[in-house]
């Protein structure tokens, strides 16, 4: 699923390709959401006038106040194309598709999409329950560890994925933020003192804008090639602190994997149980 970072770089690349342009041609596939709204062709002569990351959804946001929400999940991307350009993924697989005289934005594979009123979007559950999103000019720090203080019993390495807490974090900063601050993923949120979940608040606001600019996601402040996560997707390897092997295991209701270091990042007994290295 991509993280923050990933969908506030989309965010700009489609700013700069559709803002201020009128719409000519608009599309979609029959979908869940789209199901439920005016058809997506109602944008056809309406004029471009947002294009905004909010944690994870992407809002494009047009004149007479119609928005067009994507969440891309697991499979799904946005492409840009000049007009009469060919698209790289079949249109079976477009989600949504807009055209202005100097651009075309297709959303490909995407089940959560859909056109919504000015007042859907702010009624809406999804983007109404966020929490300080990261990468916001106006980052509330105070209320991501004011948010994530709550979850006192929750396992860190879920509580962090939770965009209820705090917008932005996917898998891979999930482990590498944890990894960082040497905190186990796998201890309760309530275990992590106020100094130290500042200092993860921090972390991941700072990991998140550094990776805003697009190439090789970098943790490590190293972007070569297998250099550059700590422990992300790193099983069975040599820790780069320690030399301990680096474990992996499911965690939580999705079954999201999570890397960590036991020696860096030691935690409550009998974490070692069950380990799945992947």
């Amino acid at each position: 699923m991509p993280e923050g970072d990933t969908i506030f770089r989309t965010a700009e690349v489609l700013r700069r390709a559709l803002l201020g342009g009128t719409v000519r041609r608009a599309g979609a596939q029959p979908g869940p959401g789209l199901a439920r709204v005016p058809s997506v062709l109602r944008l056809v002569g309406a004029r471009v006038e947002v294009v905004e990351a909010r944690g994870k959804h992407l809002l494009i946001g047009f004149s007479g106040g119609r928005w067009l929400r994507s969440h891309l999940r697991m499979r799904g991307s946005w492409h840009r194309y000049r007009p009469g350009e060919r698209w790289r993924l079949p249109m079976a697989r477009a989600s949504a598709w807009l055209e202005t005289d100097t651009a075309v934005a297709v959303c490909f594979d995407c089940a959560d999409v859909e056109l919504l009123t000015d007042a859907e979007v702010v009624r809406h559950r999804a983007l109404r329950s966020l929490g300080p999103d990261l990468l916001a000019g106006a980052f509330d720090a105070d209320d991501a560890v004011r948010r994530l203080s709550l979850e006192v019993a929750r396992p860190l390495g879920e509580a962090l994925l939770d965009q209820r807490v705090m917008a932005g974090i996917g898998n891979v900063y999930k482990s590498e933020i944890c990894f960082i601050e040497e905190l186990n993923p796998w201890a309760p949120v309530g275990s992590v003192g106020p100094a130290a979940m500042l200092r993860l608040v921090s972390t991941a606001r700072r990991l998140l804008l550094a990776n805003v600019g697009g190439g090789r996601r970098v943790t490590t402040g190293v972007p070569g090639p297998g250099r550059s996560l700590w422990v992300y997707g790193r099983a069975g390897r040599p820790c780069r602190r320690c030399g301990t092997l680096i474990l992996g295991r499911r965690q939580g209701e999705q079954a999201r994997m999570t890397y960590w270091c036991p020696h860096c990042q030691p935690g409550p007994p009998g974490e070692l149980a069950s380990i799945e290295l992947a």
